[in-house]
C-alpha cells in the first residue's frame, strides 16, 4: 500500500486516493468500539467520526485544511487511533484532528514515540473510567415539532450505552387521530429538509410508545403539563424540553414542576422576565445548580452572540446593526390568510417579508456590553431551512478583510468557542450547503467586507439543527454532564 504524507504530493492520486479509503474503512470498527465499550467518542477537528461513512471520514480530514489551515491525512490519524484503540479509556471525547496537528509540532522539537506521546496526553483517562455525569438523567420532550423532533434525533444519536442522557417520553396535545402514534413516528423518520433518520423505528401501539434505535420513547397526551404524572411512566428527576414556546414566562413554565417526576425545564426560545436566556459558550458559566426554569434563547440569538463576543475582544464595536436573512417558519401562512402579525399573512412560499426581530435586543441578556448598541430587523425568505446574519459593525480599531478572516478562522478551530463558530472560505457556498450544521454559525469569509473601523460581516445558520444541538449542549450542563475532551484546552 502507498503511503504518503498529507503534505506531499502523491505520485499518483488514485493510488493515494484507495490507500486513504482502505484507512478510513479500518477506522469505523475501531470509532464504533471505542463509543460502545469505553463511551470514548472520536473526532475530526469537532466533526463526530461515530456512526459516519467511509466517504464521510474522508471528507473530515479534507474539510480539515479549510477549517485548520493545514493539511490531515488519514495517514496521520489512523496510527493515532490504532494506539488509543489499545489504551483502556475511560468516557471522554477525543479529537484525533487536533491531537495528530499537536503530535506533528512536537516531533518537531524533539523526538518523541507516537504511543508515548498519547500516554502523555491521554494519561488523565488511561485506566480511570470516570463518568461524564453520577447517574443517566431521564429527558422528556414538551412538544415535538421542528425542534422537538431534530432534538429526538440528537437524544437518540448520543445515547451511547445510555450513561448520560436518555429520551424516555415525548408529550403532544389530545385529540389526536386514531393513527396519531404511526403519524408521529413517521415524522421522525422523514425530513424533507434533514433527510431520513439514521436507525430503525418501529411503533408499539400496546404501549403508545416509539421504539428508535432501541430507546423506548412513551407518548404521552396531555393539554396541562401540571396534570402529567411521569413517575407513572418510570420517569424520574426528569428534565424538561419545551418545544412548544406557549409558555415563556416564570409563571407558566413553572406548571411544567408542578407534574410528578419533573425536575428542570428548559424552553427552547426567548424567555421573559428574569429568565436566563443562555447560548452555550457565552454565557453557559451563568448556569448554577439551582436553576429549575432557563431559556436556551432564539436561533438567531445563538448565532450572533458567539462572534460578537470574539470581535468585542479582538477589535472592540462600538455599535451595529444587524440583518437577519430568515427562512420562514411554521408561524407564517403558506397563502394568503388573517395572521395577527404585520406581513405574515402573506404567503411564505411567494414572497420575501419584512418583520422584525427581537434577537439584536436579547444580545444584551447574554452580554450586557451590548445594551443599546445594536438595532436589528430581518426579512423572512422562501427557503425551508439555513438562514444569514449580517452583522454591520463600526469597530473601535481598524483592520483589514485579511485580519479579521484570519481571526475568524482561528476562533473556529482554537477559541473556546469553537464548537459555537465554523468557518468557510469557499467562494461558491449557498445556503443549503450548511443543512446539518452543528455549529451556532459558520463564518463566511469570502464575504468580508471591511473598510478601517467599519466591518460587514456574513454568519450561516442552520436555524433548525444548528440550535438543536445548542440546546443539547445546555440541556447537559443542566443534567451535570461534564465530559473529558483531548486535547486539553
Amino acid at each position: 500500500m502507498a503511503t504518503t504524507d498529507s503534505r506531499e504530493r502523491p505520485d499518483n492520486y488514485f493510488t493515494d486516493w484507495k490507500s486513504r479509503e482502505e484507512l478510513a474503512e479500518k477506522m469505523i470498527p475501531i470509532v464504533g468500539q471505542l463509543y460502545r465499550n469505553n463511551s470514548a467518542k472520536v473526532y475530526v477537528y469537532g466533526r463526530d467520526m461515530v456512526g459516519k461513512s467511509v466517504l464521510d471520514i474522508m471528507k473530515m480530514h479534507r474539510a480539515a485544511r479549510q477549517i485548520a489551515g493545514t493539511e490531515l491525512s488519514e495517514f496521520e490519524t489512523y496510527p493515532i487511533l490504532e494506539v488509543i484503540a489499545r489504551l483502556n479509556l475511560g468516557m471522554s471525547h477525543i479529537d484525533v484532528g487536533r491531537l495528530a496537528t499537536i503530535y506533528e509540532l512536537a516531533r518537531q522539537d524533539q523526538a518523541i514515540d507516537l504511543e508515548a506521546f498519547l500516554r502523555r496526553e491521554l494519561a488523565d483517562i488511561i485506566d480511570h473510567q470516570v463518568k461524564a455525569v453520577e447517574r443517566p438523567r431521564d429527558v422528556v420532550l414538551y412538544g415535538f415539532g421542528r425542534i422537538g423532533r431534530l432534538l429526538a434525533r440528537l437524544l437518540i444519536e448520543k445515547t451511547g450505552g445510555g450513561e448520560t442522557l436518555r429520551l424516555r417520553a415525548i408529550v403532544v396535545r389530545q385529540g389526536g387521530a386514531k393513527n396519531d402514534l404511526v403519524k408521529r413516528a413517521s415524522l421522525l423518520r422523514r425530513d424533507s429538509v434533514h433527510g431520513s433518520f439514521k436507525g430503525t423505528i418501529r411503533v408499539d401501539e400496546e404501549n403508545s410508545s416509539i421504539v428508535a434505535n432501541g430507546n423506548e420513547i412513551k407518548v404521552i397526551y396531555s393539554n396541562a403539563p401540571e396534570d402529567i404524572d411521569y413517575t407513572a411512566y418510570g420517569i424520574e428527576d426528569a428534565l424538561i424540553v419545551d418545544n412548544t414556546g406557549v409558555w415563556r414566562d416564570e409563571a407558566g413554565l413553572g406548571r411544567h414542576l408542578k407534574a410528578k417526576g419533573a425536575a428542570k425545564v428548559l424552553l427552547t426560545a426567548p424567555g421573559k422576565g428574569e429568565i436566563k436566556n443562555i447560548v452555550y459558550g457565552v454565557n453557559n458559566g451563568d448556569i448554577d445548580e439551582c436553576d429549575t426554569i432557563l431559556s436556551a434563547a432564539s436561533c438567531t440569538t445563538n448565532a450572533i452572540v458567539p462572534p460578537l463576543k470574539m470581535l468585542e475582544e479582538k477589535f472592540g464595536i462600538n455599535n451595529g446593526h444587524v440583518e437577519t436573512v430568515h427562512s420562514y417558519t411554521n408561524d407564517q401562512n403558506l397563502i394568503d390568510n388573517y395572521h395577527k402579525g404585520d406581513r405574515r399573512g402573506r404567503s411564505a412560499p411567494l414572497n420575501m417579508v419584512l418583520t422584525e426581530t427581537g434577537a439584536a435586543k436579547a444580545v444584551a441578556k447574554v452580554l450586557p456590553q451590548f445594551d443599546g448598541k445594536l438595532t436589528g430587523n430581518a426579512i423572512r425568505v422562501p427557503t425551508p431551512n439555513v438562514s444569514m446574519a449580517i452583522l454591520k459593525l463600526n469597530l473601535k480599531t481598524d483592520t483589514t478583510v485579511d485580519e479579521m478572516n484570519e481571526f475568524m478562522r482561528w476562533a473556529a478551530v482554537y477559541s473556546p468557542l469553537r464548537k459555537q463558530i465554523d468557518f468557510t472560505n469557499s467562494p461558491e457556498v449557498v445556503s443549503s450547503d450548511f443543512v446539518g450544521s452543528r455549529s451556532a454559525c459558520v463564518f463566511d469569509a469570502g464575504a468580508t467586507i471591511v473598510n478601517g473601523k467599519t466591518a460587514v460581516l456574513y454568519c450561516w445558520y442552520d436555524n433548525e439543527f444548528g440550535y438543536s444541538c445548542q440546546v443539547h449542549r445546555i440541556v447537559e450542563q443542566m443534567a451535570g454532564v461534564n465530559y473529558a475532551v483531548f486535547p486539553r484546552d
